[in-house]
């Protein structure tokens, strides 16, 4: 069986397999495929660990830390921080891989894992593969006897472990390093959305360190307020803060901070595909092309298509956004949820230096953000997410591939249809696009209860 999804590994806290017994095995393993693949034996191979501020978190970093101590792998601690703070420190430290601790947009009960290689990027299917080998065949064991010890390596070549301190401060010179030396913000106010998570001390000093006038929202997490009604998952908090305090723009960040969604000054709402949009057409240079996902919206490609720029789609997940960005030899890229890649800033989604490249844009261009996105129509788009009591493939079902067959020739040149099974739930996703509104809502709803009917 595999344990990863399509982002690490993750479930409810205290519920397989996010336990403190499986998370402790899971450190274990990683730790002996670094060690087997370690080529320079004068050092122990080692890891860099970051959470976000979900209460769980401790108790997963020290069964993470033991697991990589007892395989004989040293650990560096960073704290609080976001994502893609722990994807940079992972190189700047010549980590050999970097491990977050977050469910990302997920409630404050949910947790999970996810790696980085020490490059940087997310980890190859080879060593997930090897780490997946080692899990599986560590937990059979430990099912098959109870008492099966976990075979530690020798007391002298056990890993230590060392709280990086200053890790806020190199993530902090590191974003301001990807905002044109030229400019600063001293011209804008600016809402800063935190969702109460790994972003919440960053990244408004980013901001004001740039010289923004900073008015930060939802920046005190308690351990089980993050992503609360709040961030870039639910955004209406902030769209309303804009508006009160007669902002230029606003900035909303998820639990992990490395998906972002920004805000006119009028409050409207400009979602990854906008984000996409304005960088792609109005940065600095123009892109040669930019990867979006099955999810992004129609009205992207063709506002990409009307300016020239060529456009294709990956699978969800912005480890595909990554491979289809490196096959084409583009730098731009992203998801509409706010997963947004800038490869010549930083190696992974990171909503703080996608936020500045935009506010740089506004910055060169002397132009609000709502007239930045002007000539990207978004189309009508519904998604139905279908719950059911166990994954079932919808595809493996006759009735089904008709009704999904109908709808697309009934689309055909207006719009699109997506059916998607969740990769971390038994879930389907039903989405439709179409130049009419209302035929969007029939079809989408239909459809899913279709799905629901069939697979229940």
């Amino acid at each position: 069986m595999s344990y990863f999804g399509t982002d690490g590994i993750r479930g409810k806290f205290g519920e397989s397999p996010i336990t403190p017994d499986f998370i402790l095995k899971l450190g274990y393993v990683t730790g002996r495929v670094l060690v087997e693949n370690n080529t320079n034996p004068s050092r122990k191979p080692s890891v860099v660990i970051g959470k976000d501020t979900r209460l769980s978190g401790y108790v997963i970093e020290g069964a993470l830390q033991s697991g990589f101590n007892a395989a004989g792998v040293d650990v560096h601690m960073l704290g609080p921080l976001p994502t893609p703070a722990i994807a940079h420190l992972t190189r700047s430290f010549n980590a050999d891989a970097g491990v977050v601790i977050s469910a990302s947009h997920n409630p404050y009960f949910d947790n999970g894992i996810k790696f980085f290689s020490g490059d940087g990027k997310k980890l190859t299917d080879e060593m997930q593969t090897a780490i997946n080998d080692k899990l599986t065949a560590i937990m059979s064991a430990s099912e098959a006897d109870n008492n099966t010890i976990m075979p530690i390596v020798d007391p002298a070549k056990l890993g230590k472990n060392n709280r990086i301190n200053d890790a806020k401060g190199r993530y902090i010179e590191f974003c301001k390093g990807s905002f044109p030396y030229q400019y600063d913000l001293s011209h804008l106010t600016v809402v800063v959305d935190c969702a109460n998570g790994a972003g919440y001390s960053v990244a408004p000093r980013v901001m004001r360190e740039l010289g923004a006038n900073v008015i930060a929202i939802n920046h005190a997490p308690d351990g089980i307020n993050i992503n609360a009604d709040c961030g870039s998952t639910h955004p209406a908090g902030l769209q309303k803060a804009v508006v009160e305090h007669g902002a230029d723009v606003g900035i909303a960040l998820d639990g992990d901070g490395d998906r972002i969604v920004m805000v006119d000054e009028t409050g409207a709402l400009v979602d990854g595909d906008g984000i996409l949009y304005v960088l792609a057409t109005q940065g600095a240079d123009k892109a040669k092309g930019v990867v979006g996902t099955l999810m992004s919206n129609m009205g992207l490609e063709l506002a990409l298509k009307t300016a020239e720029i060529d456009f294709v789609r990956a699978k969800v997940g912005d480890r595909y956004v990554m491979q289809a960005l490196e096959a084409n030899g583009w730098i731009l890229g992203g998801e509409p949820s706010g997963h947004i890649l800038c490869l010549d800033k930083s190696r992974t989604g990171d909503a703080i230096i996608a936020g500045l490249q935009v506010l740089a844009v506004m910055q060169a261009r002397d132009r609000a953000l709502s007239d930045l996105v002007e000539g990207f129509d978004v189309l009508p788009q519904k998604l139905v997410n279908v719950r059911l009591s166990e994954m079932k493939d919808p595809f493996e079902y006759p009735e089904l591939v008709a009704a999904f067959d109908k709808a697309r020739a009934a689309l055909a040149g207006r719009g699109r249809l997506l059916i998607r099974q969740s990769g971390t739930e038994p879930m389907i996703r039903v989405m439709v696009e179409s130049d009419d509104e209302i035929e969007c809502d029939v079809l989408a709803n239909d459809l899913a209860d279709q799905i629901k009917a069939v697979l229940g």
